[in-house]
């Protein structure tokens, strides 16, 4: 009876101690959470702000000047923007060029043409006949600046046989004709009539706004 007594006593106490492990995580579930200090919620929340300042200000887009500025150009057509038949080459050269990105086109006739960028070539030189420029300074004229040009977009056949001679002498003297006529064929005044006019033009810019017209 003393055996079964002290038994029964023993196992009482493991019940009891099993109990009590077993309630401990139940207790601690039903504290409440604990909060953080205000001066914690202060710094998380700067925290936060901070990092979303950061990651939501938008990178601005670069300029379309800044762009240009930074293709690698091979060539520099200068082209006269008042002429219509010449036009037509340039816009063809302008489209082939959105692939290649090696011709850069500065039109004469515009008011912000500066013979200074352009190897010292003023207005009355390049109208005389064409002109480009190569990345490394050097000025080419006549069909030599149409070879080169038509090189850079992947049409250097059409001009490659004037490297060779007599070809290219022939060639020359065939543009030569048409240089010195292109205005009357098509249609424009003669050279000098066109310089008289754009001086006249440049003489009312320097008045003011009369240059608007």
């Amino acid at each position: 009876t003393a055996l079964r007594g002290a038994a029964a006593a023993c196992i009482g106490r493991h019940k009891n101690a099993s109990l009590s492990l077993i309630s401990i995580p139940n207790r601690l579930l039903r504290k409440s959470p604990q909060r953080f200090s205000p001066s914690l919620q202060h710094q998380a929340g700067r925290s936060v702000r901070a990092i979303q300042g950061a990651t939501a200000e938008p990178v601005a887009p670069k300029k379309e000047h800044e762009r240009q500025s930074l293709q690698d150009w091979k060539i520099k057509m200068l082209y006269d923007g008042d002429c219509p038949l010449c036009m037509r080459e340039v816009d063809m050269l302008r489209e082939r060029n959105k692939r290649y990105g090696t011709i850069k086109f500065v039109d004469i006739s515009s008011a912000g043409y500066s013979p200074e960028e352009n190897q010292g070539l003023d207005y009355k030189t390049v109208m005389g006949r064409i002109h480009a420029i190569l990345s490394d300074g050097t000025v080419v004229t006549d069909v030599e600046a149409f070879r080169r040009l038509y090189e850079q977009v992947g049409l250097g056949w059409v001009y490659a046989i004037t490297k060779y001679e007599p070809i290219a002498t022939v060639a020359d003297a065939v543009y030569g004709v048409w240089a010195k006529y292109r205005l009357q064929i098509t249609g424009r005044p003669l050279l000098e009539e066109v310089l008289e006019a754009r001086k006249n033009k440049g003489e009312m810019c320097n008045d003011g706004d009369k240059c608007k017209m």
